[in-house]
């Protein structure tokens, strides 16, 4: 059974990310149009992101419901309460004081004692900080706000970044997601990694760099957009991929944030951050924007909605794309969350790697991309570098799992 539940989670991560791969370099190139205007491209990465975000939104609320445990409340399942567990008390266990004390007297004043303490001083007991702990869920939810604030201003740099670089190119600098995240976590929470995750990140970089700099990939495929070739371009290109990861890695450090205050599931982070995004996402389509370069590259005053509309009517072909895109990631996250739930990161890291390296093969075959030797030498580089980290990563999980049947021997023992 678990061999069966490991194969449909990697033909689903495969195969819904694969096709939203194809979707997502497809909406970088122009469409052809049914009223005999020249063709364009769809400009609204704003609208491509509140999709995307919506179908999310649908996909982790029915998973949730669909594995909802009925002796949980409505706000339980959704996860604006403190997960269950957190309710216990981890010293209910009585015991004798100097050899004259009853258990059943002791557990019984333990448990007084328990219930007369606020909700807030159990939550702080099991490691919530007090202010998240007097306002739990208020508190949680402006944390998934900032994430998708920070989400809907990431994404279109990611859209804007294909007009300049090659689609490979991309999905090699988003395999390197650990600098920006490795970053933030510094910069934003003072954390510390061990030394072999700067090996990793000096890898990555070296293989990024050479991938750049040895590329002379001509303005090729229909999506392409602007002549990669170019060093200025590409240039240009990177600088918008970076601000993506940087805000990326701002999400991330501030979803591990999460994770660490609150214990929220996955599927809950996903539901209540996409529905977030939907919402600002939503709310901007429908304001009289400035023009703002990568944000609002429509003209000013044009709503976003507007837009998008009067373009997919006259270009019908984009919405296959769009609705593609939206429904794969969609699902593919959900994947994503149920492999890390029942198989653990290590599995998860192992799959996404493969799939990213699969993600680029299948660009370079189906949109006809060139790579010279000096570009595949620094894919290998790149790939090499989050090996290492895969390969830290499974002692790691091997040590630990030692430790644990010696403890559980221990046990036995006595």
């Amino acid at each position: 059974m678990a061999l069966l539940r490991l194969g449909i989670c990697v033909a689903g991560v495969y195969s819904m990310f694969l096709l939203w791969a194809i979707a997502q370099e497809r909406l970088s190139a122009p469409f052809e149009s049914n009223d005999g205007s020249a063709p364009a491209k769809f400009r609204s990465a704003l609208m491509i992101s509140d999709l995307q975000s919506l179908f999310s939104c649908i996909s982790a609320l029915a998973y949730l419901l669909v594995r909802r445990d009925p002796k949980h409340s409505f706000k339980q399942t959704l996860g604006l309460v403190p997960p269950p567990h957190l309710h216990d008390n981890p010293q209910q266990n009585g015991s004798h004081a100097n050899g004259t004390t009853n258990i059943h007297e002791e557990h019984h004043r333990q448990k007084h004692k328990h219930e007369h303490k606020t909700k807030a001083q159990k939550l702080v007991e099991h490691g919530i900080p007090l202010a998240a702990a007097k306002g739990y869920a208020k508190a949680l939810l402006w944390q998934y706000f900032q994430c998708a604030v920070i989400i809907t201003a990431a994404s279109p740099f990611g859209f804007a970044a294909l007009a300049y670089i090659s689609y490979p190119a991309m999905v090699l600098a988003k395999s390197c997601k650990l600098v920006p995240v490795m970053l933030m976590n510094v910069l934003l929470y003072r954390r510390k990694f061990a030394p072999y995750k700067y090996l990793v990140v000096a890898l990555v970089t070296l293989g990024i760099t050479s991938f750049m700099f040895f590329g002379n990939e001509k303005k090729g495929h229909k999506g392409a957009g602007k002549a990669s070739s170019g060093g200025w371009m590409q240039l240009i290109g990177m600088g918008y991929l970076l601000a993506n990861l940087l805000l990326d890695g701002v999400v991330n450090s501030t979803q591990d944030q999460i994770f660490q205050t609150f214990k929220p599931t996955g599927q809950q982070m996903m539901l209540h951050i996409n529905l977030f995004s939907t919402l600002i996402s939503s709310v901007l389509s429908v304001l009289p924007l400035p023009h703002i370069p990568v944000i609002h590259p429509t003209d000013a005053g044009e709503l976003e909605l507007l837009y998008a509309v009067n373009f997919l009517k006259t270009h019908p072909d984009a919405l296959k794309a769009l609705v593609q895109f939206a429904i794969t990631g969609a699902l593919g996250q959900l994947f994503i969350f149920e492999t890390l739930q029942h198989f653990g990161s290590l599995t998860l890291v192992t799959i996404t790697l493969t799939r990213k390296l699969f993600t680029m093969l299948l660009s370079v075959v189906v949109y006809n991309h060139t790579l010279t030797a000096g570009q595949w030498i620094g894919t290998g580089i790149v790939f090499a570098g989050i090996s290492v980290e895969a390969w830290v990563k499974r002692k790691d999980v091997h040590a630990k799992r030692v430790a644990q049947e010696k403890e559980k021997a221990k046990i036995k023992e006595l």
